[in-house]
């Protein structure tokens, strides 16, 4: 792919770049390991006020980067501006609360004294430079969540943004340098996925974050493998959204919508397969379906619309694929189930899909098994809360969930069986910087957010004074 952005809602070209050559990629990682050296014992307090600034200066740009978001990967401009103030938020949390996250830990006296200590306790350090391999579906708050963690616990970071996002990939690197960190605390690396493997075997990076594909998953944490390096990996998700005869089924149905069509449905945690009891499916299905097909698809900058254009015209046609799988081998189409058919002003040529529902998916649709890009909702009907939670798991992805029930029990149940990285009770999921955040089974492993992500890159130092100890 590229290094360049285009705009999805037209298919324009707005701007290329040329990707960085070794020398200067050399350049940039010297950068970043010796600028560790020094930073790594900056206090919290200076390294604070630098996120906090940071966070301000956000909040200034909020509607120059939200056009930006917007004109690279199509999202709603109203998405956009909420993704801009979530990472100021995050930026915040994380100035507020990364050393007492990162505190001292100390074992009570008599657990340690056998060992002939007079004291014994445990320290975070940083770990030193850590490479952010980064996907375009939420470009600043993918990595605000990296990097406002990673940068207050002492690490430097280099980011491998997506190549359809260039320019917001340079304004984080920017933003993190006019908020008065050292220069080399955040460098944006400008290159291929091809050029990923030599910058992480370079003995100076330390660790790996990705987010992403599961193919760059696996290409990332194989190499970091044999480097023996740390890393995080949050993967692909088809979340389910159950709902039980105890739900309130329309405001089930409500925020089911919001759920799948986030970010025009390209979201790892979007809700995907809607798993819903007989006795009241028939209720959630009308509901759920009048709700998606009254959603507004258009220009992405308007402040009307409700649905952009997917990011890229491949990510199109591999949903389009899926759907008509499905369709050729028994599906039913509620609604949606193509391109849309009045869209002009440029828009013709843009990356578009209406809002769909499917139903009558069976084990041997693509759909049934592979992650839908975009916003198609595939609908099931189950005849108990057991069926519900074995279609539920019945995923190679577990990344989170939802469950809409009153009962506590069911909860209960939920909260103990279904494999996922979250479970969210009668609303839909979301990330928050006081929560920890990933998945299991091939949606990756390792957790960021909370105090969970800021230790992830830590080296967690075991400190042991004998009895000679003054």
């Amino acid at each position: 792919m590229p290094i360049a952005t285009v705009n999805p809602a037209t298919g324009e070209l707005i701007r290329s770049y040329d990707a960085l050559g070794e020398e200067e990629t050399e350049r940039r990682i010297t950068a970043a390991h010796t600028t560790f050296e020094q930073y790594r014992t900056t206090p919290f307090e200076q390294r604070a006020a630098w996120l906090n600034r940071a966070a301000d200066l956000l909040e200034s740009d909020r509607e120059t980067i939200a056009r930006t978001m917007t004109l690279e990967m199509g999202k709603p401009v109203t998405a956009a501006r909420a993704e801009a103030a979530k990472c100021a938020k995050a930026m915040r949390w994380y100035a507020a609360n990364a050393e007492r996250l990162l505190a001292d830990e100390h074992p009570e006296p008599a657990d340690v004294t056998d060992s002939g200590a007079s004291c014994a306790l445990v320290r975070y350090r940083p770990l030193g430079v850590v490479l952010a391999v980064m996907p375009w579906n939420f470009p600043l708050w993918q990595v605000v969540r990296f990097a406002a963690p990673a940068l207050m616990a002492g690490n430097t970071g280099l980011l491998k943004h997506a190549s359809n996002v260039p320019q917001t990939a340079l304004y984080l690197e920017d933003l993190f340098h006019r908020a008065g960190f050292p220069a080399g605390c955040f460098r944006t690396l400008l290159i291929g996925s091809g050029a990923v493997e030599a910058v992480l075997r370079d003995p100076r990076v330390a660790a790996a974050t990705l987010t992403g594909s599961e193919p760059a998953g696996r290409a990332v944490a194989a190499t970091a493998g044999d480097e023996i390096k740390k890393t995080v990996l949050e993967l692909g998700g088809s979340d389910p959204y159950i709902v039980l005869p105890s739900a309130d089924v329309e405001k089930a149905a409500a925020t089911a919508v919001t759920a799948r069509v986030q970010n025009n449905g390209q979201s790892c945690i979007a809700a995907k397969r809607f798993i819903v009891h007989a006795d009241v499916y028939d209720a959630f299905a009308e509901h759920f379906t009048a709700g998606m097909r009254a959603l507004t698809v258009g220009d992405p900058l308007e402040e009307t619309t409700d649905i952009g254009p997917l990011a890229s015209e491949q990510g199109r046609t591999d949903l389009e694929e899926l759907v008509d799988d499905a369709v050729e081998r028994g599906a039913t189409v509620l609604c949606g189930g193509g391109r849309p058919d009045k869209l002009d002003g440029g828009l013709e040529n843009g990356w578009f899909y209406t809002p769909t529902v499917l139903t009558g998916i069976t084990p041997a649709m693509r759909i049934h098994r592979e992650e839908t890009f975009g916003p198609v909702a595939t609908l099931y009907r189950v005849a108990d809360l057991d069926e519900a939670v074995h279609l539920a798991n019945d995923t190679p992805f577990g990344l989170s969930s939802n469950v809409w029930t009153r009962d506590a029990g069911e909860q209960e149940r939920c909260a103990r069986d279904l494999e996922a990285g979250g479970v969210f009770f009668n609303g839909m999921t979301a990330s928050h910087p006081a929560l920890p955040f990933g998945g299991i089974k091939r949606s990756g492993y390792g957790r960021e957010l909370a105090g969970h992500g800021i230790r992830e890159f830590c080296n967690a130092t075991t400190l042991w004074y004998g009895p000679e100890n003054p």
